[in-house]
């Protein structure tokens, strides 16, 4: 009888456990019986993500969300689009209101400890964006010491401010775009982005331009985030971006992505 009870009880606690890995990595499930799959990202930055009007609808795209959109697309699912602050996309995740970041987010240690990422999907340099009157004033990261520095607030950028700048001044806010505008009105003297991204924001504003500072970056590159626990949802995402990469699809989507910008 004693035999019976232990195996029994061993019996309730395999259960027990197994149902715990089973709800655990229950995410890819739950999109699915949903049909839809909710990206998490922040539209102010382009060529990743921004704000256009296509046939007089305001319309969020760029190369991450065409990646979202073959991710979906994977799925057999739809993509629904939430537009937030950088700074709010984790918290969304972790609390479910969201199901994957796709924002050119650095996969760094701090933030796997509170979610999971597949493999970096595209790699870019960061630069530093001044006013056209100070370009021959920042021409090292030395140069940037004690100065106002905008970053987007819970970036990799403002680890670097943090980090390559002394006496740094750092001014964080969610959107780039905001940032792009304390610029322009001497709040602050300069912004660390990605370099794809200054390059972006400065084609439409002459009064600025990309300085030769050069941030250093050794973390580097951007992944799809998911919350923790889900294997299975991670393993899909990571299937669609190598298709993606082996059929230079992302290089096309990058080029898709800027030729839409140059239509501004």
């Amino acid at each position: 009888m004693k035999k019976f009870t232990v195996l029994l009880a061993s019996v309730l606690v395999l259960t027990t456990i197994l149902s715990g890995c089973g709800k655990k990595d229950a995410k890819l499930g739950e999109i699915q019986k949903a049909g839809k799959i909710v990206l998490g990202t922040n539209a102010t930055y382009p060529p990743y993500e921004f704000h256009k009007k296509i046939d007089g609808k305001d319309t969020i795209i760029g190369f991450d969300i065409a990646i979202g959109q073959a991710v979906a697309d994977e799925l057999g699912v739809k993509l629904e689009i939430k537009d937030m602050d950088f700074n709010g996309l984790l918290p969304a995740l972790t609390a479910g209101k969201i199901d994957m970041i796709v924002a050119g987010m650095t996969p760094t240690d701090e933030r796997k400890k509170s979610v999971d990422f597949s493999k970096i999907y595209y790699t870019a340099a960061q630069g530093v964006i001044v006013r056209a009157e100070d370009k021959d004033k920042f021409t090292t990261m030395e140069s940037l010491d004690n100065q106002k520095i905008g970053v987007q607030t819970g970036s990799i950028q403002e680890d670097i401010a943090k980090e390559q700048v002394k006496n740094a001044d750092i001014k964080g806010l969610g959107s780039v775009a905001d940032l792009i505008l304390q610029l322009q009105t001497k709040k602050v003297d300069a912004l660390i982005v990605e370099l794809p991204v200054a390059q972006a924001y400065i084609a439409n504003a002459k009064d600025l331009v990309l300085a030769d500072a050069k941030p250093q970056d050794d973390v580097g590159g951007s992944a799809i985030a998911v919350q923790k626990n889900n294997p299975s949802l991670v393993a899909e995402i990571d299937k669609v971006i190598d298709k993606l990469i082996e059929e230079k699809k992302l290089d096309q989507y990058v080029q898709d992505a800027a030729d839409q910008m140059a239509k501004e």
